[in-house]
């Protein structure tokens, strides 16, 4: 069998060498944390530490599981399950509790489909991914309808909090009623297992001895119970992650296991892995500007890679130049020897895939959309099964009339979910296609209209276009990331705290998927996204803010953040960043109104600090 230990470079040899626990690996993009887990395994097995079957290892997606049996069966450590935290739950459910498991809901869509069409209004046309996600949200932190509005804190749901209550509780009463569980029943039922039945404790723990979890700063609240209740007091647990990748926040997922994973053992070993085997190092270089304002444990790549090609970083006047300037170094690209396969095209909103498959399919350049493509998504399928049988119509009017039945909104409010977002924007675009098309066009006319323009799309070759999340995990020879704007990227809704963080990271984990090329592009009618200033792309020649002096007031504030961190058992910055508290020292508030009108403390920041704060800045 291979040697665990080839090839590896110091820091993967240190955790590969660590059979016993605990061990927190924090392992930066393309740093290869998957090799490093493996071998770590199998090496657990080869040393007589642990049998195959005494080790757990847990990953987010089946495709992770089965990439890791099949890297530990070439390893010679065949036999360890690999599965991820809602397979385990499952078969444990199963092997004690046999049939008394109900039917797995394999979708949340049939339970929630009549409960949206009982809305009022526009609300019954929102999309059930954006209610079945806030049930997952709400349920990964083992919220119930009768807890939900209360632990909403700053989360905005995608339509106000008393319909939503009351679409959760009417999920859950039909579900019961059907017999069903879904996915985040399954971990918390087996929460219960664990916390009801010794015998099933004893019997898991008897089997179990050693745990490895892979992408650990996805986990949420609910997986990390589960967690805890398979470990006991024991600390034979080995995890894995990177919180400048934490971009999950939408199912509950939090970096803040990760990060305080060392204080809560504090004999684990922490290893940093910090050479990049993905980037060359131009690339990277534009990734680690990006390190003093990620916050959390620093991790500044090292490129392994030889030199390349420097990043491209261009304005452009509009939206179609643009789409037009990507077009064309798509072309220089593949006209030098680069597959379409090994380029991608990344953008936060699902609503922007548009742009570039009809760019791309007008140039006659192959594509794949990963997710879901303009006439796949809920609004042109919609509108396209209200127009059959209506080819000879006039298309303006019937596209107008079909598209106002669905709930279009000429201009969205703030605040909507990315789901409905991203259909509001493809009704508008339906109905600016059909105003293009010539006067006394048919509907079959706008059919095949669409088809030229978004029908291109195929499933096993082309250019990639997907999000930002989507993204994560997968790399391409280059990388092309358009609308870098204000209000694109970061999104709209994430003005400060901590959505503003994870936007920087959805941007870092963007940036870190190319290995060769990179191009980053805005345009000239819209403001340029602050993280360009991070990078220094954009306003270089401005001189650089100077950071704010200490005062006495600020270390005050400062002892204190670290004493409630402490007690919190979180990384400080999760308490407040450095920069909300030099405005604090600044203003020196003296109430909770005045505290609350600093940017950065939100409801529930201030909800869970303000008295402590205020107390403690009361002595500076």
């Amino acid at each position: 069998m291979p040697d665990a230990f080839e090839g590896l470079n110091p820091e993967q040899r240190r955790a590969v060498e660590a059979v016993r626990g605990p061990v927190c690996i924090l392992a930066g993009a393309g740093s290869g944390k998957t090799t490093t887990i493996t071998r770590r395994v199998a090496h657990q097995v080869a040393s007589g530490a642990f049998a195959p079957s005494e080790i757990l290892a847990v990953t987010f997606t089946d495709k992770a599981a089965t990439e890791m049996r099949a890297r530990l069966a070439h390893l010679g450590a065949t036999g360890v399950p690999a599965r991820t935290f809602h397979a385990a739950a499952l078969a444990q459910l199963r092997y004690f509790r046999g049939e008394e498991l109900g039917e797995v809901l394999a979708s949340k869509a049939p339970v929630l489909l009549p409960i949206a069409r009982a809305l009022p209004g526009a609300y019954r046309f929102r999309p059930l991914a954006d209610l079945a996600t806030e049930i997952e949200w709400a349920k990964n932190r083992r919220l119930t309808p009768a807890t939900y509005r209360r632990g909403l804190g700053d989360h905005e749901p995608p339509i106000p909090d008393d319909l939503m209550e009351r679409v959760f509780r009417s999920y859950e009463e039909r579900k019961a009623a059907r017999g069903l569980v879904d996915f985040e029943d399954l971990l918390e039922l087996a929460i219960r297992l664990y916390d009801e039945d010794p015998a099933a404790v004893t019997a898991f723990r008897e089997r179990y001895r050693a745990f490895t979890v892979d992408e650990y700063q996805d986990v949420n609240l609910l997986q990390q119970t589960l967690l805890e209740r398979w470990l006991g007091e024991r600390d034979d647990l080995c995890v894995v992650g990177d919180d400048y990748q934490s971009i999950y926040s939408f199912t509950g997922a939090t970096p803040e296991y990760l990060l305080a994973m060392p204080s809560r053992f504090p004999g684990a070993l922490v290893v940093r892995l910090e050479e990049n085997y993905r980037s060359t190092p131009e690339i990277l270089s534009v990734a680690n500007r990006l390190v003093p304002e990620l916050g959390g444990s620093e991790k500044v790549l090292r490129a392994v890679l030889p030199t390349g090609s420097e990043p491209v970083a261009l304005v452009q006047p509009d939206r179609l130049t643009e789409a037009e300037f990507l077009v064309s170094q798509v072309r220089r690209l593949a006209g030098e020897g680069v597959p379409y396969e090994e380029m991608a095209v990344l953008y936060r909103l699902n609503a922007r895939s548009e742009d570039y498959e009809e760019a791309f399919a007008l140039a006659g350049i192959p594509f794949q959309v990963r997710g879901s493509a303009f006439l796949a998504r809920p609004a042109a399928q919609r509108t396209l099964r209200l127009l059959r049988g209506r080819s000879d119509a006039s298309a303006v009017g019937a596209v107008m009339e079909v598209v106002r039945r669905q709930g279009w909104i000429a201009s969205p409010p703030a605040g909507l979910g990315e789901e409905e977002l991203t259909r509001q924007a493809d009704l508008s675009r339906l109905l600016s296609l059909v105003e293009q098309l010539p006067a006394g066009s048919s509907v079959a006319d706008f059919v095949r209209d669409l088809e030229t323009r978004f029908g291109a799309e195929s499933q096993a070759r082309g250019v990639h276009l997907l999000t930002y999340h989507r993204a994560k995990g997968l790399e391409w020879e280059a990388v092309f990331l358009p609308r870098l704007e204000e209000k694109e990227l970061p999104y709209g809704k994430a003005r400060s705290g901590e959505r503003l963080a994870e936007e920087r990271r959805l941007f870092y984990v963007g940036i870190t998927r190319a290995k060769r090329w990179l191009t980053l592009t805005w345009t000239a009618g819209a403001k340029p996204s602050r993280f360009l200033r991070e990078l220094g792309v954009v306003g270089a020649t401005r001189p650089k803010a100077e950071k704010p002096a200490s005062t006495p007031e600020f270390e005050v504030l400062r002892r204190w953040r670290a004493e409630r961190a402490k007690a919190d058992e979180v990384p400080a910055y999760v308490v407040f960043h450095d920069s909300t508290l030099h405005e604090i020292a600044a203003v020196r508030p003296q109430t909770r109104e005045e505290l609350s009108a600093i940017s950065g403390i939100g409801p529930t920041k201030l909800e869970r600090y303000a008295d402590d704060l205020l107390a403690a800045l009361a002595t500076a």
